[in-house]
C-alpha cells in the first residue's frame, strides 16, 4: 500500500474521533436520533479543523445500512466506500477550482434530480463554497430553496461573511472551532504512539501552538518533524524545522532588551543570523516567549512542562513585570511593521535599541514613540522629552516658584507633584524670545513624529507680527508638508500655547536661510555656555541616563 500522509490516515472516522468540536457532535447526533434531518448544511471554520471530516461522517450516518444511525458500524459496506471515496451517492466538489455556473449545474443541480443508486440519500459535500461565482450561486439557490427529499447538501467554508445571505438563511449554520493547545497536544501524542515515534512534550507544545488551531497543521508539521529527524524529535529540532529562535537565545536577547544592553542586543541578533533565522521570525519568537512568560507570571501556566514553566518564571523575575508588559507592546508593534521596510535586518537592530534605551530611560507607557507613525495624533502634552531652555537672551533660571504661574491641565495633579505627560520645569515662559519658544516647540513635534521630524529639522521663527509668527524652513516642500498637517498644526498651537499662555497662528515660508542655526538636538538648551551640572544634565537627556538611580534624580 501506498504510503498516506498522517492528516489522511488519522482522519477521523467517527463522531467520537473529532476533537474540540463537541458542540457541533452533540448536534447532530441528536437530530439523527430524533429523526430530525436538515436538507442543507453550512459549517464554517478555520482551516484545518474538521469541516470535510465532519460532512463524510454525516453522510456515513445517514446512509448507514443499520441507520440513520450517529454510530455507524465499522463493517458497513457503504460506510466503507464513503470512507474511501468510492460511494456513487456522495458526491464533492471543490468549489475552489470549480467555481463556474456549469459546474454546479452538472455536479449539483442535474445530479441532484436522480434519486439515489444504493444509499438512502444523495449528498453533497461542496467544500470552500464561499469561492463560487454569483451566477453558481444563483443556480444553487433554485435547487437549496426546494431540494428534492432524498437529497442533503453539506456547504463547507472558511470565510462565512462571503457566502451570500440569501444561501445562509436557508442553511442550518454550525460553526467549528480552532483547537486549543491541550487537545492539539492529545492528538498528537496520540499519533506520535502510534507511529512509534519518540517526542519530547516541549516540542508537541511548540508544533500546537505553531499550527494556529488547525488539526491538520498540526499533523503536518509533526510529520515534517518525524521525517527530517534522526532519531527522538526535539524542541530544538522542531525550532530549527520552523525557522523559530531557540528559548535560550530568545531570552537572552529579552533580558538585554529589558536591562539597555546595546552591545548585547547586537550580539545576540548577529548569532541568531547565523543561525539563518530572518527578521520576522525573530520577532514571532520574541513575541510567543512573551506571551509565555507573561501567562506563567500571572500563574496561569499553559505549557503543561513543569520545568519549561520554572525556566520562564525565572527569565521573566528578571526582566520584570512592568518590562515583559512594554516589551510585549513593543514587540508587536515592531512585527507589524517589519513586512513594510526595505532593509528588515538594519531597522531590527535600530529599534531593538530603541526599546532598550526607552526601557533604560523609564519612559512611561503612555509615551512610548510609535513604530512609523504617518502623522502625530493631537497629544502635544504627552511629549516626555525635556524641553529646550531659552535663547541666551532670555535665559530663566529655573525656580521652584515659577510652578504656580502658568495655568496647568485639567489633568494635571495637584500642587506638590510633577505632571507626568509635561514637565512643568521645562517651559521657556513668556519672557523668551520668539525664537527659543519656537525650539522648544519644534522639539516636541519632532518626538511626536520622524516625518515632522524631517521637515521641521532647521526650521526656526523668522517673526513676529501681532499675533501672527512666521516659521522658516529650509525649503517649501518642508513648508507645504507642514501646512497640509492640519492635526501637527494644531498639537504646535497647543505646545505653544503650554509654555507661553498666548494663543497664535503660524505662518510657513519656505526657502529661509539663517546666518546662524540655533542647536535643535533633541532636549538640549540653547543656553550658552553649558557648564558643570547643566552639561551632565543636557548629556543625561541627550543619551540617556546611566542608570536607573541616575533616572529617578533626575529633575522631573
Amino acid at each position: 500500500m501506498s504510503y498516506q500522509a498522517l492528516f489522511r490516515k488519522y482522519r477521523s472516522q467517527s463522531f467520537e474521533d473529532l476533537v474540540g468540536q463537541d458542540h457541533v457532535v452533540q448536534t447532530l447526533k441528536n437530530s439523527i436520533l430524533k429523526g430530525k434531518i436538515a436538507q442543507v448544511y453550512l459549517f464554517t471554520g478555520p482551516r484545518g479543523t474538521g469541516k470535510t471530516s465532519t460532512a463524510r461522517l454525516l453522510a456515513k450516518a445517514l446512509n448507514c445500512t443499520g441507520g440513520p444511525s450517529p454510530e455507524p458500524p465499522a463493517d458497513c459496506p457503504i460506510c466503507a466506500d464513503i470512507a474511501s471515496g468510492n460511494c456513487l451517492d456522495v458526491v464533492e466538489m471543490d468549489a475552489a477550482s470549480e467555481s463556474g455556473v456549469e459546474k454546479v449545474r452538472e455536479h449539483i443541480v442535474e445530479a441532484s434530480e436522480y434519486r439515489p443508486n444504493e444509499c438512502r440519500y444523495r449528498v453533497f459535500i461542496i467544500d470552500e463554497v464561499h469561492d463560487l461565482s454569483a451566477k453558481a450561486f444563483d443556480a444553487l439557490l433554485k435547487t437549496i430553496e426546494e431540494p428534492p427529499s432524498h437529497a442533503v447538501f453539506i456547504l463547507a467554508t472558511t470565510e462565512f461573511h462571503k457566502v451570500p445571505p440569501t444561501i445562509r438563511s436557508r442553511c442550518q449554520k454550525f460553526e467549528f472551532h480552532r483547537g486549543t493547545v491541550s487537545n492539539l497536544v492529545k492528538r498528537l501524542s496520540y499519533v506520535a504512539g502510534q507511529e512509534g515515534i519518540e517526542i519530547d512534550q516541549a516540542a508537541l507544545n511548540a508544533i500546537a501552538r505553531m499550527s494556529d488551531g488547525g488539526y491538520r497543521d498540526a499533523l503536518t508539521l509533526l510529520e515534517q518533524a518525524i521525517v527530517t529527524a534522526d532519531g527522538a524529535i526535539t524542541l530544538e529540532h522542531v525550532y530549527a524545522q520552523l525557522g523559530l529562535v531557540g528559548d535560550e537565545s530568545a531570552d537572552e536577547l529579552l533580558q538585554a532588551a529589558a536591562r539597555g544592553d546595546i552591545a548585547a542586543i547586537i550580539e545576540g541578533l548577529e548569532s541568531i543570523y547565523q543561525q539563518g533565522r530572518d527578521p520576522q521570525a525573530i520577532l514571532e519568537s520574541l513575541m510567543y516567549r512573551l506571551a509565555d512568560m507573561t501567562r506563567v507570571l500571572v500563574s496561569t501556566g499553559g505549557t503543561g512542562d513543569a520545568a519549561v514553566e520554572a525556566a520562564l518564571a525565572a527569565t521573566a523575575n528578571r526582566i520584570g513585570q512592568e518590562a515583559l508588559l512594554r516589551l510585549r507592546t513593543e514587540i508587536s508593534q515592531r512585527h507589524r511593521a517589519v513586512r513594510e521596510v526595505t532593509l528588515p535586518r538594519v531597522w531590527l537592530e535600530a529599534e531593538l535599541i530603541k526599546v532598550a534605551l526607552d526601557l533604560r530611560a523609564g519612559h512611561s507607557a503612555q509615551t512610548t514613540r510609535r513604530v512609523m507613525p504617518s502623522e502625530p495624533e493631537e497629544l502635544p502634552k504627552a511629549a516626555t522629552v525635556a524641553q529646550p531652555k531659552p535663547a541666551p537672551t532670555a535665559v530663566i533660571e529655573k525656580d521652584p516658584v515659577v510652578e504656580a504661574e502658568p495655568q496647568p491641565p485639567a489633568s494635571s495633579p495637584g500642587t506638590g507633584e510633577a505632571n507626568p505627560k509635561i514637565r512643568k520645569t521645562a517651559k521657556v515662559g513668556p519672557e523668551a524670545s520668539v525664537d527659543a519658544v519656537w525650539n522648544a516647540v519644534c522639539a516636541e513635534m519632532m518626538e511626536l513624529s520622524k516625518a515632522a521630524s524631517v521637515h521641521l529639522n532647521g526650521s526656526y521663527a523668522s517673526g513676529r507680527s501681532g499675533n501672527t509668527v512666521t516659521i522658516a524652513f529650509r525649503t517649501q516642500v518642508n513648508a507645504d508638508w507642514v501646512k497640509g498637517k492640519p492635526k501637527l498644526i494644531q498639537a504646535i498651537r497647543a505646545s505653544w500655547h503650554h509654555h507661553t499662555g498666548e494663543e497664535l497662528d503660524f505662518e510657513f515660508a519656505g526657502n529661509g536661510k539663517r546666518e546662524k542655526a540655533a542647536p535643535q538636538m533633541e532636549g538640549v538648551s540653547v543656553e550658552s555656555p553649558l557648564q558643570g551640572d547643566r552639561l551632565a544634565e543636557a548629556a543625561k537627556r541627550i543619551f540617556g541616563p546611566g542608570g536607573a538611580s541616575d533616572q529617578q534624580n533626575e529633575t522631573p
